[in-house]
């Protein structure tokens, strides 16, 4: 699943333009403060088949065969769930997200830099809306004047805030919600990974592969039960590494906007 891995872990690369977003916020509120089927089967011939397939998942398929198989079902699922972590190229550190998302381009879920503080997240129809706390701020200000970051702090630390997804400020953001546009291509792709053992992710029964595109080498960990989808991907690149966990596939993604005051960071003055 060679390209399904690559585009998994394009969330990387994705994930990586989240800070600019977030700091984005930080900027303005600063400029701000600045300026203010299956078939039936019968007899011991099915019977010892079926016995078969509960020892063996996938059996008779090679590697890549159930690598494909999942990049079409993960691909094909209109919702999933991310967990886990992966490398900011800005900066060198590491990001933690946990992020619903859906192919209409909404999302809700949080993220943190390197484990400093935290981002809650959502993106609703045209609208960005995003809550910062005091360690984040102060972690991604670092550097900064005091009196400008304890201004940020005072203005945006647990506030939601909301700007229009639309903007240059949010483009980071709007690519990494809407899970169309991360999957891309990734069902064509005719993989050459390999079959390993079988295991569990979450609980769930799963296979393991192991698949390597030139120096980038990843393992995977494909559903044996109902739908095969791709449950996990690791990173197994020393100088890129990375892990994330899919799951809640098809499920509603809770993207309702946020009630009470929400700062407006797309307009004047506010």
């Amino acid at each position: 699943m060679r390209r399904t891995a690559l585009a998994a872990l394009c969330l990387a690369a994705a994930a990586a333009t989240t800070v600019t977003a977030c700091q984005s916020g930080e900027d303005k509120a600063q400029e701000k403060t600045n300026s203010s089927s299956p078939t039936d089967k019968a007899g011991p011939s099915a019977e010892k088949t079926e016995k078969t397939e509960k020892k063996e998942p996938f059996a008779g398929l090679t590697g890549g065969e159930i690598a494909d198989r999942a990049a079409k079902a993960t691909t094909e699922a209109a919702s999933l769930r991310m967990k886990g972590e992966v490398p900011d190229e800005e900066s060198g550190g590491m990001i933690q997200l946990d992020l619903a998302l859906n192919k209409k381009g909404e999302c809700a879920g949080h993220m943190s830099m390197d484990g400093e503080g935290r981002t809650d997240l959502i993106k609703t129809g045209d609208t960005l809306y995003m809550k910062y706390d005091e360690a984040f701020l102060r972690a991604q200000s670092e550097g900064e004047p005091k009196a400008d970051v304890d201004a940020t702090v005072d203005m945006l630390a647990g506030k939601w805030t909301k700007m229009s997804a639309k903007g240059p400020d949010a483009e980071g953001m709007t690519e990494l919600c809407d899970l169309e546009a991360m999957l891309g291509d990734a069902a064509d792709s005719n993989s050459d990974a390999t079959r390993g053992k079988t295991t569990t992710v979450d609980g769930k029964p799963a296979i393991t592969l192991h698949e390597k595109d030139g120096k980038d080498s990843y393992t995977l960990y494909v559903a044996t039960e109902g739908e095969p989808y791709l449950l996990r991907l690791v990173s197994t690149t020393p100088s890129d590494s990375g892990a994330l966990s899919f799951s809640e596939f098809d499920k509603p993604v809770p993207a309702d906007a946020p009630t009470g005051e929400v700062l407006d960071l797309d307009e004047p003055g506010a």
